[in-house]
């Protein structure tokens, strides 16, 4: 039986759950070594390397948030329904990114707002 569009998209959500967790179980984030005389230039190195590590972390985290939200929208029964406007989020839109939340219209909306 050929698998419905729901259960592949459960499954394709699944995998990329799987897969962002082993991500984020590999991140580690190392404190910058103690500062010595003359390796100011080495410790903004580490310093910089550190905050880019944790910003990775964080948008990882953000990721797995948002494949269990829509994880959760499978099993409420409103996965591909947008969260602002109710209308239905389009199949290829759920195809490419099986976590969105929103349609193409209001995903617009909201990029615009962060921009202002």
């Amino acid at each position: 039986m050929k698998p419905t569009p729901l259960e592949l998209a459960r499954t394709a959500l699944l995998e990329e759950r799987a897969r962002l967790m082993a991500e984020q179980e590999e991140m580690t984030i190392q404190a910058p070594d103690p500062m010595t005389y003359g390796s100011q230039a080495a410790a903004a190195s580490q310093v910089f390397a550190q905050q880019r590590d944790l910003a990775l972390r964080e948008h990882n985290q953000l990721l797995i948030e948002a494949v269990d939200a829509a994880l959760g929208r499978i099993d409420a029964g409103t996965y591909g329904i947008c969260i602002t406007c109710g209308q239905p989020i389009a199949a290829a839109r759920l195809e490419a990114l099986p976590a969105a939340a929103h349609c193409i219209e209001c995903q617009k909306k909201a990029a615009a707002g962060r921009h202002r």
